[in-house]
């Protein structure tokens, strides 16, 4: 090992000791205002420290709107939101070019930001709204910039995307593209809270007092996390395990009962959205690296959104997360 190398991963260590206290801190103080939802509180968090946007899926009531809210307030970021309807029309995202006139009555087009312009974004309820109006966010989740009238804005940095979603089956719902969908780092699912999750929501959320969310981290030192996930060194049998698990996930790569169900499968940037997350994930709880245990656990928020079964598959009773389940079996 070089000098360089040497300095660099006693530095690594040592904000890796200084993070995992402040997120601590952002994870008890989260835990104040969210019950019986730790794994989607964190996979939320490996999110933005990852640097993506996550699309959290669950039916309504289950707190999703308020996780993002509390989020936002707790990592210090200028939030803003957007309740998606049918009428919702781009615009109403991005922005517009007004006219004005001046006291001289010359004439001059001045753009009014829309609500994208924020560091966290809360898209409430993405998919009531148009594949056309969803679209509008493409840009600038995975370029930070939008386009509009033929000039450029760029969006705050850091800029993140929590988007909630109801269930297809539920009426008055649109399915994101596939593009997009692509363009979320992890799909978190939000299931329905056990039992004693449930008695604490009711005896502290109905009562003349509720609890609120105070910063712990700000915009800075976020940003200073996200630049020490992208420097966690990974293993060769990480970066193999997620190799493996990515590419078996896609049709034609073997022939075999499992990859003959899949009609399309993760390009890329799954490959590339596992490598952050996994190491996120190792810094969120305190480790100087990732295991392919963190492959494991993250394999299914990273593919499932960039995966579809054959019709075939889908009428033999087949589901996305079993088809993962076999490929993570096969590495162990």
């Amino acid at each position: 090992m070089s000098a360089y190398q040497a300095t660099e991963s006693d530095a690594i260590v040592a904000e890796t000791e200084a993070a995992v206290n402040r997120l601590a801190a952002a994870r008890e103080e989260i835990g104040r205002v969210i019950f019986g939802q730790q794994s989607v509180v964190d996979n939320s968090l490996i999110t933005i420290l990852a640097g993506g946007h996550g699309l959290l899926v669950g039916v309504p009531g289950l707190a999703k709107t308020k996780l993002v809210e509390t989020l936002g307030t707790v990592i210090g970021l200028e939030a803003n939101r957007i309740q998606f309807t049918p009428d919702l029309m781009p615009s109403d995202i991005l922005g517009a070019e007004v006219l004005e006139q001046a006291e001289d009555g010359t004439r001059s087009f001045r753009f009014i930001p829309g609500p994208i312009f924020a560091q966290l974004l809360m898209a409430d309820e993405i998919n009531r709204a148009s594949p056309r109006t969803q679209s509008a966010l493409l840009q600038a989740m995975q370029e930070y910039h939008v386009t509009v009238a033929g000039s450029t804005h760029e969006v705050p940095r850091p800029f993140h995307v929590l988007a909630t979603q109801n269930p297809l089956e539920q009426e008055g719902t649109y399915p994101l593209p596939e593009a997009q969908l692509d363009r979320f780092l992890m799909q978190i699912d939000v299931y329905y809270p056990d039992l004693e999750a449930e008695r604490k929501i009711v005896l502290q959320t109905t009562g003349a007092h509720d609890s609120h969310a105070t910063a712990v981290l700000n915009a800075a030192e976020l940003t200073a996390y996200q630049n020490l996930v992208r420097r966690i060194p990974v293993g060769d049998s990480v970066v193999g395990a997620i190799l493996t698990l990515v590419r078996s996930a896609r049709p034609g790569e073997g022939a075999d009962p499992v990859t003959e169900r899949i009609a399309w499968g993760p390009g890329p940037r799954a490959s590339q959205a596992l490598m952050l997350t996994v190491r996120a994930r190792a810094l969120l709880q305190g480790r100087l690296s990732p295991s392919i245990d963190d492959v494991m656990a993250l394999a299914e928020p990273v593919l499932q959104h960039r995966m579809a079964l054959t019709f075939a598959a889908r009428a033999d009773g087949h589901t996305v997360r079993g088809v993962i389940a076999e490929l993570k079996a096969r590495i162990g």
